[in-house]
């Protein structure tokens, strides 16, 4: 277990250790802390009365406390390939990859929510703009209630329910490992034979945008996860161009 740990490169250790920190204390305090935590910390849309300006670097940090499966999965996701990614870039590029690809998840999904609460906006009352939307929806949900009225309800939902997870900056680091060792072959749990690395990082994204799209699977920021691989996508690009990095080998 030593071994194992000692051999995880510096930033991926500290992020990791970040992220279980966080978690523990939105665990281990009162719900009041959590609460106040999830306001000020989790990322909400821009018209929220709980948005803040450093949220789009803050929510990457957090996980849902509904159990251990989302900081597990990601935090295995983390170590898996981030240490290798680390050790490829350096711990200093490493990290600006990492928190730029967390960012960029962050703005592509306030950007899809523009454009739905666009499209939900010739629904919506005449008299009621959205920032009068997003505060008296927000004081519906301190109370355990929201609209009847299904677009009002829809719109504040956007507008009030926070994104928490390293998920974004998580598909962005799965990419990059992808582009790196295209060849490299990994295994899912459920299914015993190797897939090449490109390809599963494909069905992922596919898998993502198919969600999105179709909104089977509520409640899941699968834009972000787009977000974290486009950005992922268009820095490596840029830094071959630039001859900074090079693939690795390809197995």
């Amino acid at each position: 277990m030593n071994s194992f740990w000692n051999r995880i490169p510096p930033v991926t250790k500290n992020l990791l250790i970040i992220n279980i920190i966080v978690w523990l204390a939105m665990i281990i305090l009162p719900s009041s802390f959590d609460a106040a935590i999830s306001r000020s910390c989790a990322l909400h849309y821009l018209l929220s009365p709980n948005f803040k300006a450093w949220q789009p670097l803050t929510y990457m940090f957090m996980h849902s406390t509904m159990g251990i499966s989302h900081l597990l999965f990601n935090m295995f996701g983390v170590v898996m390939f981030g240490s290798v990614l680390e050790q490829v870039f350096g711990s200093r590029r490493y990290l600006f990859f990492y928190l730029t690809v967390g960012l960029g998840a962050a703005f592509v999904q306030e950007g899809v929510y523009a454009i739905w609460l666009n499209n939900l906006s010739s629904s919506l009352p005449a008299d009621m703009t959205l920032s009068e939307i997003a505060s008296e929806g927000n004081r519906l949900l301190n109370r355990g209630m929201t609209w009847s009225d299904p677009t009002l309800a829809q719109a504040n939902m956007l507008l009030n329910t926070p994104t928490v997870g390293a998920s974004g900056a998580l598909y962005g680091v799965l990419l990059g490992f992808a582009m790196l060792f295209p060849n490299m072959p990994l295994y899912l749990f459920f299914i015993p034979i190797p897939i090449k690395a490109k390809w599963m990082v494909l069905g992922y994204g596919v898998i993502e945008l198919f969600f999105g799209i179709t909104g089977l699977q509520a409640g899941v920021a699968h834009f972000a996860h787009l977000g974290g691989m486009i950005v992922a996508l268009i820095l490596i690009l840029y830094w071959r161009k630039k001859g900074e990095i090079n693939s690795g080998p390809l197995y």
